[in-house]
């Protein structure tokens, strides 16, 4: 049976385990320097017609991490929602590896925006502060929530104008071109962002996320970056391979189902009067209020997270393999529940 728990319990899609085989039977060099890499680095350098400079790493974790500290000096710190993946989900890796600190911004729906982060520049030049250098946003946010394409634009141009970076925490970052009708390039390249962590695992690859640099101030310092964060891996083609297949075309088709999903959960959960949805489904996450007995009900034959026991908020995600069919199953036990 499907979980609905998270992306990341799915499994991978079929053309990235052909791809995964068919560099298999041949000797390339290692440490990325084979073709299947360079390969897979001029497509991204396609998908987002700019001179990239794209980084292979295995996590999403590890390409946060890394693409930070990349960027900063050991005094500098990173603004970012108190709901930020890197604040709340990464075992604190950036202060522990990079030793810079996470600013927090309260928010409620996962986003941040210029006039939110104006009053913690006060402290620019002041040797006694930790100085803002970078802020950092999710898209898809935690919370589900979807920048616009102007939001984030206004925040590049916000970060430029006061001597930051704007870095783009894109585990779902596919999820979030499609829901938008977007693009890598509008979004991200357009927009000024300057620093990528570019998610596949969640999208259908097996292993694999990327840091993009778009900044043409940060080039020629993460391949030392990387090495010293542990993550150049001898094998790169194994990673390289996936997102070859991916950027071609399996990465829109995989997140305009897990969206068109996540859309149809929403629709089927609305028609019970004891179920409300927090907000309105952007994406491939669906955040639901219902009743704590239902909710043991249907922990008893389905994996989704509980965020509020207190308020029974719980956490509905969809895959790029999920089906109506699965969906069906779920809202069919609600029906049992309250015809019984």
């Amino acid at each position: 049976m499907k979980m609905f728990k998270s992306d990341n319990t799915s499994g991978v899609h079929p053309k990235v385990l052909k791809a995964i085989e068919e560099v298999n039977f041949e000797h390339e060099s290692a440490y990325g320097e084979d073709s299947v890499t360079k390969k897979a680095i001029e497509k991204f350098r396609s998908v987002f017609e700019k001179d990239v400079d794209v980084f292979f790493v295995t996590t999403g974790t590890s390409a946060n991490v890394i693409g930070l500290s990349g960027a900063l000096l050991p005094y500098e710190g990173v603004i970012a929602p108190v709901t930020a993946h890197i604040n709340v989900d990464e075992c604190g890796a950036l202060e522990r590896y990079a030793g810079n600190k996470i600013i927090q911004i309260q928010t409620e729906d996962g986003k941040i925006n210029p006039e939110m982060i104006v009053d913690t520049l006060i402290v620019l030049g002041d040797e006694h502060a930790v100085q803002p250098k970078i802020i950092s946003i999710s898209q898809v946010t935690e919370l589900g929530t979807l920048y616009e394409v102007d939001e984030i634009k206004a925040l590049a141009d916000f970060a430029h104008k006061n001597g930051l970076y704007l870095h783009v925490d894109g585990a779902r970052i596919a999820n979030a071109v499609c829901a938008l009708n977007s693009s890598f390039k509008e979004m991200l390249t357009d927009t000024g962002v300057d620093l990528v962590s570019f998610g596949g695992t969640k999208n259908g690859m097996m292993i694999g996320e990327a840091i993009v640099v778009l900044n043409d101030n940060l080039k020629g310092r993460y391949h030392f970056y990387r090495k010293q964060g542990m993550q150049l891996v001898s094998k790169m083609r194994f990673i390289s391979a996936q997102f070859l297949a991916y950027l071609d075309g399996v990465w829109e088709e995989n997140a305009k189902n897990s969206n068109e999903m996540a859309r149809y959960f929403a629709n089927e959960l609305e028609k019970f009067d004891q179920i409300k949805l927090k907000s309105k489904v952007r994406a491939n996450m669906i955040f639901a209020y219902m009743p704590k007995d239902l909710i043991n009900v249907l922990h008893e034959k389905f994996a989704f997270y509980v965020n509020d026991e207190k308020e029974g908020l719980i956490r509905l995600v969809t895959s790029f393999d999920t089906t109506k069919e699965d969906i069906d199953l779920f809202i069919n036990e609600i029906k049992n529940y309250y015809n019984k």
